[in-house]
């Protein structure tokens, strides 16, 4: 049996439990996403990285 574990949905949901937990959090967790996002697609994602 092989398990796979995305990094995608693992952020996602810590994200949406720090929300939940602090709601003034979101606006620094949706600036950080879209800072690492930008950065992976400027460089290229490091080769076989791929955020889904």
């Amino acid at each position: 049996m092989n398990m796979t574990l995305s990094i995608g949905p693992l952020v996602s949901l810590l994200a949406g439990i720090l929300i939940l937990v602090v709601p003034r959090l979101l606006n620094y967790i949706v600036a950080i996403y879209l800072i690492i996002i930008g950065l992976l697609g400027l460089f290229g994602g490091g080769g076989n990285f791929h955020i889904r």
